[in-house]
């Protein structure tokens, strides 16, 4: 049996970017394997500099409890003296020219994810994967999902798993607010028509998995973290959707009561929240 840690990756806001092109920062829709790793890495208390090599071997699946929603952030960046903004090209001297005609205000726009809740799941050694858990309980560095400005909520850790990706994220329940949980029962009850809210067993949620043999490419495995040398390659990635415990308190008699069987088939408003 194989070994997996657990991160509850939630907050306020997170922003994993994937790319990034000139004045526009974006995030991707659940964090990436960069930002997973950086994370653990700074927990470690490593510096940009260092290898990464022990770390890369780790395989990460990524469960989407909560999918949140997209927050466009909008920056204006002028000189409180009043001057033009300097270019983002130096002259032969490495210093930078004023805008030509002058600019004084340069907009950019940040987007988040808000109020969104996700479970990392990171495979490989037992010793590395120990190691990892005590440093993300007690961290070097100040931790971070995606950026500085967004940190986690606690906990961050759930602990060790026994057992491969795919089963760790299928066993683990649902980690959503109480506030939350209780607002998907009750709109299930509308809509099956009771006079109640409806609580069932489990639930699906969307899963991504790294696998040699997935059907997805994604470019984000960091090589390097060096701001001299940052470096990244592509990995492959499988996608699916897998029935979690929901964590609601069942009868003795649940697999037995029509109205308190599991749910199953796709819910293809899922990831919507509704």
């Amino acid at each position: 049996m194989t070994q997996v840690l657990l991160l509850r990756l939630a907050g306020p806001l997170q922003s994993w970017g994937s790319r990034s092109a000139f004045n526009r920062r974006e995030t991707g829709a659940e964090p990436t394997k960069s930002g997973v790793l950086g994370l653990l890495a700074a927990a470690a208390g490593r510096s940009r500099e260092d290898s990464l090599d022990d770390l890369l071997g780790l395989r990460l699946g990524v469960r989407v409890d909560q999918p949140g929603t997209l927050l466009r952030d909008y920056h204006t960046v002028s000189d409180y003296r009043g001057r033009p903004l300097p270019q983002s090209g130096v002259s032969a001297k490495g210093i930078q020219k004023p805008t030509s005609p002058a600019k004084y205000t340069h907009v950019t726009t940040r987007y988040y994810l808000q109020d969104a809740v996700f479970v990392a799941a990171v495979e490989g050694a037992d010793d590395l994967l120990a190691a990892l858990d005590g440093a993300v309980c007690a961290p070097a560095f100040p931790l971070a999902l995606g950026r500085r400005s967004c940190p986690p909520m606690q906990p961050l850790s759930l602990g060790l798993r026994e057992g491969d990706l795919e089963t760790v994220l299928r066993e683990e329940p649902w980690q959503v607010s109480d506030r939350a949980r209780e607002r998907y029962a009750a709109r299930l009850g509308r809509e099956r028509g009771l006079g109640g809210a409806f609580r069932p067993v489990r639930i699906d949620r969307s899963v991504t998995l790294e696998d040699a043999e997935g059907d997805d490419v994604v470019h984000d495995a960091p090589v390097s973290f060096d701001p001299y040398a940052r470096s990244f390659t592509s990995r492959r990635v499988r996608h699916c959707w897998l029935s979690i415990p929901t964590g609601f308190p069942q009868p003795d008699d649940a697999t037995t009561e029509p109205d308190s069987a599991p749910a199953t088939g796709h819910d293809p408003f899922a990831l919507l929240g509704w």
